[in-house]
């Protein structure tokens, strides 16, 4: 048996993103052609501008449009904000590809107001609207496992955010995202930067999306699609499954590791590994398998799950 990614199997080639991104159109610290010019700098291929859509930087979806050439382009975006998350803080959902028009909620600022949507409302309407949703920042937001199942709309989990690596040292999503595929949720896992610029919240965590060409439209079906993996720097070449091994093609790395359900993990390791094979017994028959990759510097690159059919139950949680 063999299962693939459409990262790895899918025509075209990568584009390296960021998805998370504010400027001066909320609590940024540069406007959008700066945050533009940067990132072009920087080698990146797109981003999303995604400032914060409240009414007191006056529900904002950046027009990005000019700020777009031949090596570089944009994705209209925003982070949306209504309802109150079981902590009564107001909900964090990212989401990119959503219409110029998109209708503002009623959230005038970041504090919960009665009356107005639920976090599982916008981001259905959003999802609704074209865009790709993800679940922003889950360890900082406080999210409890309750929160994160109302979100049925979401297409993603933002599984590290540079920004709150660097601002909070709370970065990642992995625990939630992992739940979720435990219950069957059929979600992608995605790094950004969360950059406001005023701190070193920038160049951090990106993903590299696979399409024919750099648009938006071709990028936005590609990250529906799931074709694309995140990282901090290494290079993923191919994540599949074979003859009971998780198999990786990759940059220089010295870990290369397996994740399942519950426990279930199990790594090889050696000195500039490019490729590597990990038997899958110690996952206990866990229905996804996901690919993380650690180089020497500990930089780590992480694959969407391959969902392998598996059926019975892991011992380990009855």
């Amino acid at each position: 048996m063999k299962l693939t990614l459409p990262a790895f199997t899918n025509t075209g080639r990568f584009w390296r993103g960021n998805l998370h991104t504010h400027s001066t159109r909320s609590d940024g610290v540069l406007d959008p052609a700066e945050v533009c010019r940067r990132y072009k700098a920087e080698g990146y291929d797109f981003i999303a501008l995604t400032d914060h859509f409240v009414g007191r930087y006056g529900y904002p979806i950046v027009d990005t449009v000019p700020f777009r050439d031949a090596v570089f382009t944009t994705i209209l975006g925003a982070e949306l904000h209504s309802g109150a998350t079981e902590n009564g803080e107001l909900w964090h959902i990212l989401a990119v590809g959503l219409p110029a028009d998109f209708a503002p909620s009623n959230s005038p600022s970041f504090i919960p107001v009665a009356g107005q949507e639920t976090g599982p409302q916008i981001a259905a309407r959003a999802v609704a609207a074209g865009a790709f949703v993800a679940v922003a920042h889950p360890q900082w937001s406080g999210l409890t496992v309750e929160d994160a199942r109302s979100i049925t709309a979401a297409h993603a989990v933002e599984i590290y955010n540079h920004g709150c690596a660097m601002g909070c040292d709370r970065p990642d999503g992995f625990a939630i995202a992992d739940q979720l595929l435990t219950e069957g949720r059929n979600l992608t896992l995605i790094a950004t930067d969360d950059a406001h610029f005023s701190e070193p919240d920038h160049f951090g965590g990106w993903t590299m999306v696979k399409a024919e060409t750099n648009t938006p439209e071709a990028l936005l079906a590609a990250l529906k699609a799931g074709a694309f993996y995140s990282t901090q720097g290494p290079e993923l070449r191919d994540v599949r499954v074979e003859d009971g091994h998780l198999v990786v093609e990759c940059s220089a790395a010295s870990s290369i590791v397996a994740l399942g359900w519950g426990t279930g993990a199990k790594a090889v390791h050696g000195h500039s590994l490019t490729k590597g094979a990990v038997p899958l017994e110690r996952l206990n028959n866990s229905p996804f398998v996901r690919a993380a990759v650690i180089d020497a510097a500990g930089k780590r690159a992480w694959s969407n799950p391959i969902w392998t059919g598996a059926k019975e139950k892991n011992p380990r949680l009855l």
